[in-house]
């Protein structure tokens, strides 16, 4: 059995491989702000949890059929979506070194919230079947005393600049974490707990994804 990763994210493909999973990489080429503007078009403003779903959702949905190639999909279809939220803002990737130092200036000291959406596709057998998912939340805790001499360091390394909320818990920004309530995956790209969970509502294990003998 195959799974089917709708994302290029590194961060979410080594997840997957952490826990023995390979999964087959499948570009989604969603225009993220399109998707969102309908959706507020059709139902209104979207929260964060909204809208981390709403995009996990139409990640997953671009590439149900079959791969480039033509191969049919024949497995699950994963994809997700992450935004961080801070006194009821969300921000996502600051793109711009500017944008990374506002934020953390403002979120320095300060506890906000992940916000990780899932959605998962029942495409076993080349079909599309049924299709289910979820959003996880973290809340972490940033130091108080992180001195803009380290900002400046973190931010010119160009870590920031691509990731939700400009911060990594498994890169160059985890020693400005003071603490992570919930599941870390949750904050690096991809809830392993609620994957799991997704995946036994179908009546299938995350083991039963792994190739070859079992990891060690």
């Amino acid at each position: 059995m195959r799974l089917y990763l709708a994302s290029t994210s590194p961060a979410r493909l080594a997840l997957l491989r952490q826990i023995g999973i390979e999964p087959v990489i499948v570009p989604s080429e969603v225009d993220e702000d399109a998707a969102v503007a309908r959706a507020v078009a059709e139902r209104g403003p979207l929260s964060t949890s909204e809208m981390v779903q709403q995009l996990a959702e139409a990640k997953a949905e671009a590439v149900v059929g079959a791969l480039p190639g033509g191969e049919p999909i024949d497995g699950f279809i994963v994809g997700g979506d992450s935004s961080f939220e801070l006194d009821g803002v969300s921000y996502g990737k600051p793109h711009r070194p500017e944008v990374a130092l506002e934020r953390w200036q403002l979120q320095r000291g300060r506890t906000g919230v992940l916000h990780s959406g899932h959605w998962l596709i029942d495409h076993r057998g080349g079909t599309r079947h049924s299709a289910a998912g979820k959003v996880d939340q973290a809340s972490l805790t940033f130091a108080d005393d992180i001195t803009d001499t380290e900002l400046d360091a973190y931010i010119a390394s160009g870590e920031p600049l691509l990731v939700a909320g400009a911060f990594t818990i498994d890169g160059l920004a985890a020693p400005f974490i003071r603490s992570i309530t919930g599941a870390p995956s949750a904050v690096i790209g991809m809830s392993l707990p609620v994957l799991r969970e997704l995946l036994a509502g179908y009546g299938v294990s995350w083991t039963d994804f792994w190739a070859g003998e079992r990891p060690l």
